[in-house]
């Protein structure tokens, strides 16, 4: 459950949003499918944020869209400097990646491959990582110590395999 004795503000990500910030009594949240959030956190500013992204990478009509990790990845990390952090004290925390419809293709697990690839090719350290399964995830985030929750949100019955077939319906009328 949730730390119930949290008094701060408490900001809600929502998919393609990041936040960043240095207040140490704020703590983010989000909730997670196949969506990946990471968590990034500069230990000696005091300093962290967290995106939420829902594919690898893509383009919209409009130009760049934070949906795509790589755009969330890369805005999130700017944020993160232009707010005081160093990027070579970056510390990453990754959640999400569940795979939520079977049946379908698995975008969760590529969601979580992505971003312990763009991890790797940008040296930031995952010092933590909670990926896959086919139930949602609620995360808490505390920007300037670093330290996330992840809760496991109960699970639901799949309805393309749960779906009962339709009971036929008998007219009330006669054609003829």
């Amino acid at each position: 459950m949730p730390d119930r004795r949290h008094s701060g503000p408490t900001c809600n990500i929502l998919q393609g949003e990041s936040r960043v910030s240095d207040a140490p009594d704020e703590r983010m949240t989000t909730i997670l499918g196949s969506c990946v959030a990471v968590c990034l956190f500069d230990p000696v500013r005091k300093i962290g944020g967290m995106n939420h992204f829902l594919l690898p990478s893509g383009q919209t009509d409009g130009g760049i869209s934070n949906r795509y990790g790589i755009h969330a990845m890369e805005q999130l990390i700017n944020e993160l400097i232009k707010a005081g952090g160093e990027k070579s004290r970056l510390q990453a925390k990754a959640f999400g990646g569940a795979r939520m419809t079977a049946g379908l293709s698995d975008i969760g697990a590529a969601n979580a491959a992505f971003a312990q690839e763009f991890l790797a090719k940008e040296s930031i350290p995952c010092t933590s990582q909670d990926f896959g399964g086919t139930r949602a995830r609620r995360l808490f985030f505390f920007p300037t110590t670093g330290r996330a929750e992840v809760h496991l949100v109960a699970e639901t019955p799949d309805p393309a395999v749960t779906a009962k077939p339709a009971t036929p319906v008998q007219p009330d009328i006669t054609l003829f």
